[in-house]
């Protein structure tokens, strides 16, 4: 894949995911912050329900990290020209599988590869 037009729209796309992630990091933030445990104030539910919405939060924001950082790897192979080639064979990842999730970093045969290990 090296066709400037190509690569301006994986790019276009990679940059608007990172965005919507970006901006949903800054709505999410509130919810993993420390839950209070004052006994006095709150019933045992109300902290246990805070507390698994602490969790989830603190586990999207995990997922959210790893998907900015495979958003960066992918701009980052846009700028030296390796973009859509696996980074495991060097074989060129279907452009439908790129259309699904331009951060993808590896062709089919390598993914499923990948997943069975």
């Amino acid at each position: 894949m090296n066709d400037a037009d190509e690569f301006a729209h994986f790019r276009q796309r990679l940059l608007a995911l990172q965005k919507q992630l970006l901006d949903l990091e800054e709505t999410g933030s509130e919810a993993g912050k420390t839950v209070e445990l004052d006994q006095a104030r709150v019933g045992r539910l109300s902290r246990m329900d805070a507390l698994l919405g602490q969790a989830m939060s603190q586990a999207m924001n995990q997922r959210r990290q790893i998907e900015l950082q495979k958003i960066e790897a992918a701009l980052q192979r846009i700028e030296s020209g390796e973009y859509g080639y696996c980074i495991s064979c060097e074989e060129p990842i279907a452009r439908a599988r790129l259309e699904h999730d331009p951060a993808v970093p590896l062709c089919i045969s390598c993914a499923s590869a990948a997943e069975q290990d």
